[in-house]
């Protein structure tokens, strides 16, 4: 069972909510995802033949002139102005059900991040929107899944799904989105997830950043939610600053370290080699499982790059994998946290993923993956993204324990990312 959590839907009038079309959808007055993706494609002019993408990216080029030189010549927004209501119509429209439904009868999380993706890139679209351009010259994209707790342990696939969200911060070049999900039970929806992503707006050829408008809060309640965007921010430069690839573990972490050889030693011989496995626990090294993906121009985004949506979906469910495997019964996702977006990928990559139990603590399971691409001409690898995620397994599991001390460092990191889920159930 899921820990009790508190999933909030900042309710907004619903005069607020916008359509993407005047025509029908499942919902009246409320277009589904499938609008989304092609709101998105009109937006930027993207290509929906592969073999003109080339053509497509050219005619960007030409948008350069429309950007804003300052982000004080361009109008503020206000939240509301960004806030949309999207249906996605599993009970209405079974048809679509297949594609969202796993072998438990239950929905395939991997698809609701790649609709919380595509959801977030139009949320900063339209905020940025002006009017007299048929087309953005702006190329916004996903640099950060801050991170996504869940409030219900199954997403049912027979009930239709809404998603709301507005942006609810603004830097120069880069926009916060807040987002929630419900589902239709017994005629209300009911909060089954919240999350927060970052985006960034860059030039038309996604080269250089771009300014967009700036953000005003209209009520107390705003300034609050504007404010927590800001400490948000404050939050991961910290967090990255302490981070252990650039600092020493801090003494209570070194403790624990330790504690851990002590506990592994072989008290038969007087050696700091010879180790001995604790009873119910397994090594790190082998709590682990691997994946590739040859990246099809079928999963590109609207830039012709892959998909960040169809990145997510992949780590995670390799991430389901490695907790299913380890743990020995089906898991649960908690939540998802600190999904860096560090390069993109280009199609017709390797991606290589890794996935990693990295620390465990009765039922739980948290797991880090890590993808790179390959590229086979010049046999390098690079780091496109690091993923994490918190699993809750049916039963107790064994705890995971590191031998080497780059392992003791992926231990403490993933210790700190559990402990700050926790913090917030």
């Amino acid at each position: 069972m899921l820990p009790t959590r508190l999933c909030i839907m900042r309710k907004l009038p619903s005069v607020l909510a916008r359509t993407l079309t005047s025509g029908t959808s499942a919902s009246p007055g409320f277009p589904d995802m499938s609008k989304v993706r092609s709101k998105l494609r009109d937006i930027v002019g993207a290509s929906t033949n592969w073999r003109d993408h080339v053509q497509a990216m050219q005619e960007r080029k030409a948008l350069h002139t429309l950007l804003a030189k300052r982000q004080e010549d361009l109008p503020p927004r206000r939240m509301k102005d960004s806030y949309l209501e999207v249906i996605l119509p599993l009970g209405s429209q079974p048809e679509i059900r297949e594609k969202y439904l796993n072998v438990h009868n239950s929905v395939r999380f991997g698809r609701i991040l790649e609709d919380l993706d595509s959801l977030g890139v139009l949320i900063c679209y339209t905020h940025t929107k002006q009017e007299m351009q048929q087309r953005s010259p702006l190329s916004i994209v996903t640099a950060l899944v801050d991170k996504i707790n869940l409030c219900q342990k199954i997403i049912h696939p027979d009930c239709d799904i809404k998603f709301t969200g507005n942006v609810s911060w603004v830097g120069k070049t880069s926009m916060e989105v807040k987002m929630h999900m419900l589902q239709l039970h017994g005629g209300d929806y009911i909060p089954v997830l919240d999350a927060t992503f970052v985006m960034v707006a860059r030039d038309p050829e996604n080269k250089r950043p771009a300014f967009v408008n700036p953000l005003i809060p209209e009520s107390p309640e705003e300034e609050e939610i504007f404010k927590q965007g800001e400490l948000n921010k404050l939050k991961r430069i910290e967090f990255s600053t302490a981070s252990l690839l650039k600092m020493a573990p801090t003494a209570e972490e070194r403790n624990i370290v330790h504690d851990i050889f002590l506990n592994t030693l072989d008290t038969r011989t007087v050696s700091f080699r010879s180790r001995k496995l604790p009873p119910n626990s397994v090594w790190m090294e082998d709590a682990k499982l691997k994946g590739l993906e040859i990246c099809h121009p079928e999963e590109r985004n609207i830039f012709n790059r892959i998909f960040g949506g169809f990145l997510m979906r992949k780590a995670f469910e390799l991430g389901w994998a490695t907790a299913c495997s380890y743990g020995g019964s089906r898991p649960f996702i908690v939540s998802v946290d600190d999904i860096m977006f560090q390069k993109p990928v280009e199609v017709g990559s390797l991606l290589l993923l890794s996935g990693q139990v990295c620390y465990t603590e009765k039922n739980y399971i948290q797991i880090r993956v890590h993808s790179e691409v390959y590229n086979a001409n010049t046999r390098e690898h690079h780091t496109t993204n690091t993923f994490h995620f918190t699993f809750i397994s049916e039963n107790e599991v064994p705890q995971v324990v590191p031998k080497t001390y780059g392992e003791s460092m992926l231990y403490l990191d993933g210790k700190r990312h559990f402990t700050a889920v926790m913090k917030e159930i």
